[in-house]
């Protein structure tokens, strides 16, 4: 895999807006776990080597069990490893982020906002949107995962 652009360089004051709205996420309602988790499975179904490589060194790094990250993909037959609020949030990030698809149903949505609440679904929501854009990047430009070396 070999990169395309330094997209990080060329637009770089487009790319410090995703990276102020990253940084305002880490301080917003959602444990940081939750969000890890949440980035991790959007990356998977996006299918970003980069950021699937990112997120699952940083839950790794941040103590969470090697068996909750490689059953992310599969969290609604491990939903004892996850809390509730994992799982809403982990069945909301897969319907946003297919959306094409799914149409975000109204069932799915009371479904979250039940679990979450209206502030951290909220949240959730920029989170998952936010994850979707740097997939792309991730993706288009062929971001070359740590595990690829550099």
């Amino acid at each position: 895999m070999t990169a395309r652009l330094d997209i990080f360089k060329l637009s770089a004051q487009a790319y410090k807006g995703l990276a102020a709205s990253s940084a305002a996420l880490q301080e917003s309602s959602l444990p940081r776990e939750l969000l890890e988790l949440v980035n991790l499975r959007v990356s998977q179904i996006n299918g970003c080597a980069y950021c699937i490589d990112m997120h699952s060194r940083d839950l790794l790094n941040h103590g969470v069990s090697v068996d909750k990250v490689l059953l992310v993909p599969v969290w609604q037959e491990a939903q004892a490893l996850f809390s509730e609020k994992e799982c809403a949030a982990l069945a909301w990030a897969e319907t946003l982020t297919r959306v094409a698809d799914t149409n975000a149903p109204d069932a799915d949505f009371e479904k979250a906002a039940a679990v979450l609440g209206e502030k951290e679904l909220s949240d959730l929501t920029m989170a998952i949107a936010l994850m979707s854009a740097f997939n792309r990047i991730g993706v288009g430009m062929r971001l070359v995962p740590a595990a690829l070396g550099k």
